[in-house]
């Protein structure tokens, strides 16, 4: 069982989309619910530090996602192709290596960006103007920094850390994931899967195990490759269990509201446990925003994940770094 620490910070990270989540159930748009989880991941970052570094943490954190959801929905009204929306991503997940890496955010790297700009890019432009979809986003990240700010102070806080300057191997890291993005975007194009936004989601995952200045430690990539396999592999059987009867919009995002808690609950502990919880909640917000046939969204999101944690796991060995 996690220390009561972790339980309090999930907790806080749960309340965070709880409020803003219920507002949109009771004006009666469960669909806008996407918006609502990427501003919440903002209380993830600052785990185990003091107010002051922890409202720093969560700020960042919380203008990488708003930039993310800006960008997505600004690509998604004007109808941008899957080729402008590769090098959009590609583009994002190498600056954003860079920024994360100065900033020192954990959890590290622009997995939350990217995620937030590749999801939000792929909805139907009528469902919110990008205005909209950034104001949900913003308004539920500034929520979080509020719930962070009156948190109680872990007993073991980290200092901080003024320092601005990206630390060594930054740049080889930002190629890794300019590498991975970009491969796993052209495969999922070339194959002609559905989603290949998401290949590149996953293709970060293995990187952020990867710290700047740190030796290239490639057996923990590929293990944490591994478990992102095993974990969404097992989160897409949960899906499926909630998605085949067809339950009402409001009963999913319910669903996607309890689901973070273990999800966040997990995530520093074990990211294969944490990603049977996580992956459900990415497909059942996604079904809310997008609806579309389960069985072949359940199979999209198998096939790219394989294709986006190979090309991670390739990023990491093929660019030269230290090695533990």
């Amino acid at each position: 069982m996690p220390p009561s620490a972790d339980r309090r910070h999930a907790g806080r990270v749960l309340l965070g989309l709880l409020v803003p989540g219920l507002v949109l159930l009771g004006t009666g748009r469960p669909e806008l619910m996407l918006y609502a989880v990427f501003g919440s991941f903002a209380g993830m970052y600052g785990r185990r530090e003091g107010p002051a570094e922890r409202l720093r943490h969560q700020f960042h954190g919380a203008g990488m996602l708003v930039t993310g959801v800006a960008l997505g929905a600004t690509l998604a009204a004007t109808d941008a192709g899957s080729g402008v929306l590769l090098v959009a991503v590609t583009g994002f997940a190498t600056l954003g290596s860079l920024v994360t890496d100065a900033l020192r955010l954990r959890p590290g790297g622009p997995f939350f960006g990217i995620f937030a700009l590749g999801a939000t890019a792929t909805v139907d432009p009528g469902l919110v103007g990008p205005l909209g979809a950034v104001l949900i986003c913003a308004t539920t990240a500034t929520w979080c920094l509020a719930l962070g700010l009156v948190a109680r102070t872990p007993s073991a806080s980290t200092p901080p850390d003024p320092s601005r300057s990206l630390p060594a191997g930054a740049g080889a890291q930002a190629a890794r994931y300019a590498l991975a993005t970009a491969a796993a975007g052209l495969a999922g194009l070339v194959l002609g899967v559905d989603h290949a936004n998401w290949a590149m989601t996953a293709a970060a995952v293995p990187l952020a195990i990867v710290t700047a200045g740190d030796p290239l430690d490639l057996r923990a990539v590929v293990e944490r490759a591994g478990h992102r396999v095993a974990g969404t592999f097992a989160g897409l059987l949960v899906t499926a269990v909630v998605l085949l009867p067809e339950p009402r919009p409001a009963m999913l995002a319910l669903v996607v509201m309890v689901l973070l808690f273990p999800t966040e609950l997990f995530l520093s502990r074990h990211h294969g446990i944490a990603l049977g919880f996580f992956t459900p909640l990415i497909m059942l917000m996604t079904e809310l925003a997008a609806p579309a046939e389960p069985l072949g969204l359940l199979l999209a999101r198998g096939v790219d994940t394989v294709l986006g944690v190979a090309a991670g796991v390739a990023a990491a060995a093929l660019v030269p770094g230290r090695e533990r």
